[in-house]
């Protein structure tokens, strides 16, 4: 399918949905997008187009708001080579725009292959990273802030200050479950939260009560780690802060895109 067809598909959609386009742009911009809302307006008007891989954020982050409805409006990504396809090959080539199609094996196996083309693993640390936690640490007074890539078996951290341990396992991180997330997860009072209360790193040091970890993007748009920060008094989280953590997450994002 052509750049220009999908376009026309994307803008019916969202008018025969009635889909608020500013609610829209949010989504497209949690999954990963770049572009400001003037250019995705213009896109839907049929003013503009987009780059494969913003037109795959796009799509994703409609099928997202869609949800169970947007089997009766389906409207596929379009792959590198502009041709759809429910072929495993046409699927693996959207990138985390496709991951919806994919096992959750296969959908893994993709995102570990956007970690590993980060060639930023087992790294030392860069001031370049470094910046961006200390301004994290400082802008949130926390006691940790951290630059985060998650493999298959463990969370290694390409920048950390604060008493985080190095290479602990994934199932024990926080960050392996903001990993699954299109936006950012916030976690104000860990020790009350069901999903956490009982991990060791809640109950044992370092004592963790507040958690704010943002996801971030690889290649192709998969999910290879996350910039979080922590502290071990519980807190509120407010739009502002999480705005803050947003533009920052860009900033380490930013620098481990190619």
């Amino acid at each position: 399918m052509n750049g220009s067809t999908l376009q026309s598909l994307v803008r019916q959609t969202v008018l025969d949905t009635g889909l608020d386009t500013r609610t829209l742009w949010i989504r497209y911009y949690g999954v990963g997008g770049s572009l400001a809302e003037l250019e995705i307006d213009a896109y839907l008007a049929g003013l503009q187009e987009l780059p494969p891989i913003e037109q795959d954020n796009l799509v994703e982050a409609l099928h997202e708001l869609l949800g169970p409805a947007a089997a009766a409006v389906p409207v596929p990504a379009r792959s590198s080579d502009g041709n759809a396809s429910t072929g495993s090959r046409a699927l693996l080539a959207l990138g985390a725009a496709g991951a919806s199609f994919l096992s959750p094996a296969e959908a893994e196996r993709e995102r570990l292959k956007a970690v590993a083309g980060t060639r930023l693993l087992d790294t030392p640390p860069e001031d370049r990273f470094d910046r961006i936690t200390r301004r994290a640490r400082e802008y949130f007074a926390v006691s940790s802030a951290t630059v985060a890539l998650i493999d298959d078996r463990r969370q290694f951290l390409k920048s950390v200050l604060g008493p985080v341990a190095q290479n602990m396992p994934r199932e024990l991180s926080f960050c392996n479950t903001t990993i699954r997330r299109a936006g950012p997860l916030v976690i104000s009072d860990a020790s009350t939260d069901e999903r956490f209360r009982r991990n060791p790193l809640v109950t044992g040091e370092p004592l963790i009560r507040f958690y704010a970890g943002y996801p971030l993007r690889g290649l192709r748009g998969w999910v290879v780690g996350t910039l979080c920060i922590i502290d071990q008094n519980p807190r509120n989280f407010s739009p502002s802060d999480e705005d803050m953590l947003r533009k920052l997450a860009e900033a380490a994002q930013g620098e481990i895109l190619p």
